[in-house]
């Protein structure tokens, strides 16, 4: 697995060693040895699914305890994929890193902690997997406007986003509950 630096140093993309011919394709997606050595020990407690429709954009979601660390990647379709760095004492917080995740480049996105995530769908459906360090806490869950302009998210432009109710109301970073 080759581990790529991002402009946020604890955030990385990830491309597995992919072995394919005629027949098809194999990669591992998860050794957690491999992972060690790409500098992410963590453990893994909890696997999520999605499916979204093209313009989808989920997101930036964080919880403000129990937070997740989060290896995300697409096995349908393509998303842009977005991590916000929320903690306060950080020098890159309030920074954002970007990364094209697709069933085609096989790439996979790490998380960590502390951290805001969201994607938008750029392919007519996309189907994300994504592992996390912690589990779902809905009591704990916020999330951050995708359009902050603090933040300044330049994601891919003509695309009207299709919000959920709670994504439409999302805060402002300035007015969210974040880390210290």
């Amino acid at each position: 697995m080759k581990a790529i630096p991002t402009a946020i140093p604890d955030v990385l993309i990830l491309e597995p060693k992919v072995f394919g011919d005629e027949r098809g394709f194999f990669y591992e997606s998860y050794n957690k040895k491999v992972l060690e050595e790409c500098g992410i020990r963590v453990e893994f407690v909890q696997d999520n699914h999605s499916r979204s429709a093209k313009n989808v954009l989920r997101g930036l979601h964080y919880q403000i305890k129990h937070t997740q660390g989060k290896l995300v990647r697409v096995v349908v379709g393509e998303v842009f994929d977005v991590a916000v760095d929320l903690r306060r004492s950080s020098p890159t917080f309030g920074k954002w890193v970007s990364v094209s995740l697709s069933a085609s480049n096989q790439r996979m996105h790490w998380i960590p902690p502390g951290f805001a995530h969201g994607f938008l769908v750029l392919s007519e459906y996309a189907e994300c997997l994504y592992k996390t360090t912690d589990y779902y806490a809905p009591e704990h869950a916020r999330c951050i406007a995708w359009n902050d302009q603090d933040v300044g998210i330049d994601w891919p432009t003509g695309v009207s986003p299709v919000l959920s109710m709670n994504d439409k109301d999302g805060r402002l970073l300035n007015d969210s509950e974040i880390f210290s």
